[in-house]
């Protein structure tokens, strides 16, 4: 089974690679972008199981490891 883990930034946590991202596009003419903000991917693969189980298993890994839960969102996807 394969689970995609998105991890952002919760609102109101400065983003400051998301801000010289945005600052870099300006100069390079791209100026239709009003913000930017940058979070991870992370694709995950899983022996085979319920999907609800292997969502449960996929959350506590993020909140154990992978996302910091005081400044950090998360969300899960199957993708098979």
């Amino acid at each position: 089974m394969k689970i995609r883990l998105i991890i952002q930034l919760k609102k109101g946590v400065l983003d400051p690679q998301g801000k010289a991202i945005s600052h870099a596009l300006h100069n390079l003419s791209y100026q239709e972008i009003q913000y930017v903000r940058v979070g991870r991917v992370i694709d995950l693969e899983l022996s085979d199981m319920p999907v609800y189980e292997a969502k449960e298993k996929v959350a506590k890994m993020a909140r154990d490891l992978l996302a910091n839960s005081v400044i950090e969102n998360f969300e899960i996807e199957v993708l098979s």
